[in-house]
Parts: C-alpha cells; structure tokens; sequence
C-alpha cells in the first residue's frame, strides 16, 4: 500500500501538466461520451414511441439531474478532499471522507427515491410535465426512482476514483452501464414491447450495474482510499466539510435541474414539439460539450493534488491548458454542429415543428458553446482547492441564475426565438464574470510562492 502511495503521490506532481491532464481526462472524456451517447440513444429510441413519450425523458431528465446533483456534491465534496489529503501525504483522514460520502449518498438517494414514488403524479407535474405528456413521464420516472440510489451513489464512486487519479477504474463502470442500457433499450422497448417502461427499466438496471462495477475497485484494495463503515466520520465536521465544498456541485446540478424544467415550462407554451425539440437539443449539446468536459474533470484531481502539495505553478499551468484546449476542441465540434444541424435534429424526430425549432436552438447553441470552458473551469478550479464560496457563486451563475431569468423574460419579447437563444446568452455572460476571479486568484498565487 506504501508503495501505492508513493508512486501515485509521484505521478500526480512530477508528471508534465499537459500530459497529466489530458491522461487524467482521455478515460473521463470517453466516460463521459459513452454516457451521452446512451443519453441520446434513450431519447431515439423512445423518440421512436411517440412524440409524447420523447417530450417525457425530457421531463424525467430533470429528475436524474436532482438525483446526480446529491451524488455530484458528495462525491465532488468529498474528492476535493481526499486529493489534497492524498497531496499533503495524510491518506487515513482521506479514507474518512470516501467512505462517509457514499453512506450519505446511499442514504439521500433512498429517500428521494421512497419519496417520489409515493408523491409520483404530482412530482412530474412539478417538473413541467403537462396532461398529454403525464403518463409517459409517471411511467419513465417510476423505474428511474427505484435506481436513485444507484444514481447517487454511483456519482460518488465515480468521482472518488477520478479524484484518487484512477479515472480508468472510474471509465470502465460507466462505460459498461453505458454500453448495456443501449444493448438492453431496444430489446425492452421494441422487442418486448415494453414502450417507455422498457426504456426505464434498462436504464435501472445499467445504473445497479454500473455502480456494482465502480465499487469493486475499493473491494479489491486497488485504490488507497477504502470504503467501510468503520471509516464512516463520527465528528460532524467532517459531514459539514463535504457538504460545505460539494455544494456548488449541488447548485450546480440543482439549478441545471430547475432550469431544464423552468425551459420544459417556457416551452410547453409553444406545445409538445417545443418540450421535445428543445429536450433533443439539450442532449446534443451534452454531448458536444462532454468532450471538453471531460478533459476538464481530469484537470480537477491534477488541480487539487497540487495544491495539496503546495506546488502552485502547477495549478496555474494546468488551470490555462484545460482551458485553452477545452475551447479549441469545442470551436471545432461546434463548428461542425452548426453545419450538421438539420441532420442531427432528423435523427430524432421528423416532423417540421420539431426539425424547425430545434434545427435554430441547437445552432444559437454552437455559437457560445465553445466559450463554456472558461466559467466549467474556473468554477471547477476554485471546488478543488476548496475556495467554496468563489466555487458557489461561479456554480449559480454557470448553471441557472441567469439562464432562468433569461428563458422566463426573452419570450414574451422575442415568442420561442427567446427560448432557443436563453442558453447561449448565459453561456457568453456567465464566462465572462468567471474571467477576472481566475486572473485575482492566480495574482494570489504569486504571492505564496
């Protein structure tokens, strides 16, 4: 176990920065595509049912979003944590904050999912499901709330093997969950004539799946961290510590799920081919932007471990790398998004309501995207290092406190053009307040050096 340390403490400081990021980032970005191509696979195949049953995943994604966003700041709270724990060579209190997280996630991911199934119709009504669209959302939704504790845990898992620098542990459970909800959808929904329940019963059992899978690494004792209830914390700050420094992924994820229904709302005023449109459109940019985020997530253990160790140049290089890689990769998927448009929109659906609409959402979308970086990594710099109120901030203002003012506004000015530009628009403003608290921070720095 010595030796693990060492040469896991060894590769995370004297690798070069640029190689270590995107090392860090290849088995995230690839994690991360797999996941974004089962998310698009879902939304084909249950496009296929009917124009109600597409317009439904866009609904119940709010749902997985609220179910991530507990899992995003437990394992995100707790990994920062543990980086700069495994940084300053102190490896039983980082083994604390890895186990301590996955029982909250198990235990938060429980109740969500006890609560909604007993509160089912009105809960999908309150995430923007309108009457034609209900009973597809209700059916989706139940077999999602029956997996939310593998949802939350699972993003915990994920997130502390990416933290620890085994991001390819992290890759395999969720490719693997990837890969069999795409084998097991058109099996359920076409081939057992399931329709849409097939659909939530394939992604409940990949999600089991997937989780088993990303916790068999600390079963194994391949990681340094471990999971056991023996190293569940018994002081309350150590709780408080995790929840402090993940919420800005709880906001983050939170406000993302708040905003997706505030847009299911915004839309459901021009019908179901606007909630569907708009529902497809967010998934492509999803997946557009999967492949700069996931080099950016392999910045985040790099950033933190770092700073653990007081090697500061190296925060600042790799925060500039992953920044400026992450933008030039997306110009050029954008790029050819923009160009792409009516193709990929057709792949969904044809009918030209929905082709229209989400043809001129999705390119507005490929305008701004490719700035995204800046304010992803900013924000994801300033969690890592445990900045947690800089982290907040950025994390509200990337994720919902100006697109939900701006979707709820530019309609009653500008009808369903407002909808389809809202995104971009809080994109271009939310990277350039990131801008200058980077520049301060880096300043700062300089000064402990």
């Amino acid at each position: 176990m010595a030796d693990l340390e060492d040469q896991q403490y060894k590769k995370m400081t004297e690798t070069p920065v640029g190689q270590l990021v995107v090392k860090m980032g290849i088995p995230t970005t690839i994690s991360m595509l797999i996941t974004n191509i089962y998310n698009m696979a879902d939304t084909y195949f249950v496009s296929q049912i009917s124009v109600t049953a597409s317009g439904a995943t866009g609904i119940v994604f709010a749902l997985m979003a609220i179910l991530q966003a507990f899992g995003f700041m437990f394992g995100h709270g707790a990994g920062s944590h543990i980086s700069r724990m495994l940084g300053a060579r102190r490896v039983e209190r980082a083994k604390i904050y890895s186990s301590t997280s996955v029982f909250l996630a198990l235990l938060v991911g429980s109740v969500i999912g006890v609560f909604g199934l007993i509160f089912l119709e009105p809960f999908m009504k309150f995430l923007g499901s309108t009457n034609t669209i209900l009973s597809d959302a209700k059916t989706y939704g139940f077999f999602i709330l029956l997996a939310a504790p593998a949802f939350t845990v699972g993003c915990v898992l994920n997130n502390i093997l990416r933290y620890e620098g085994k991001a390819t542990f992290a890759m395999v459970g969720l490719t693997t969950g990837g890969i069999l909800n795409m084998i097991l959808d058109p099996i359920f929904i076409f081939g057992l004539h399931m329709d849409i329940a097939g659909a939530g019963l394939s992604t409940a059992i990949s999600q089991y799946l997937s989780t088993l899978i990303l916790l068999s690494p600390f079963l194994k004792g391949k990681t340094v961290t471990k999971i056991h209830y023996q190293y569940i914390a018994r002081e309350f700050y150590v709780v408080r510590s995790i929840i402090v420094t993940g919420l800005p992924s709880l906001m983050r994820q939170g406000l993302n799920s708040i905003s997706t229904t505030v847009l299911n709302v915004q839309a459901a005023a021009y019908g179901d081919a606007a909630i569907a449109a708009m529902s497809i459109v967010g998934r492509c940019g999803n997946l557009l932007f999967s492949f700069a985020l996931g080099i950016a997530q392999g910045f985040q253990p790099v950033c933190a471990y770092n700073y653990g160790a007081k090697k500061y140049e190296r925060v600042k290089k790799a925060t500039k790398f992953t920044m400026l890689f992450g933008m030039g990769v997306l110009a050029i998927l954008c790029l050819i998004g923009y160009i792409s448009a009516p193709m990929i929109i057709q792949l969904f659906r044809h009918e030209k309501e929905i082709v229209t609409i989400g043809v001129n959402a999705f390119r507005w979308l490929c305008t701004m995207l490719f700035i995204l970086p800046l304010s992803a990594v900013g924000n994801m710099l300033f969690q890592s290092i445990g900045k947690s109120g800089r982290a907040l901030l950025l994390a509200c203002i990337q994720s919902g406190l100006l697109f939900i003012p701006i979707v709820s506004l530019l309609p009653h000015f500008i009808g369903i053009t407002g909808i389809e530009i809202a995104q971009p628009c809080s994109y271009l403003i939310s990277s350039m307040i990131t801008i200058p608290f980077v520049i301060y921070f880096f300043k700062d720095l300089e000064k402990q050096q």
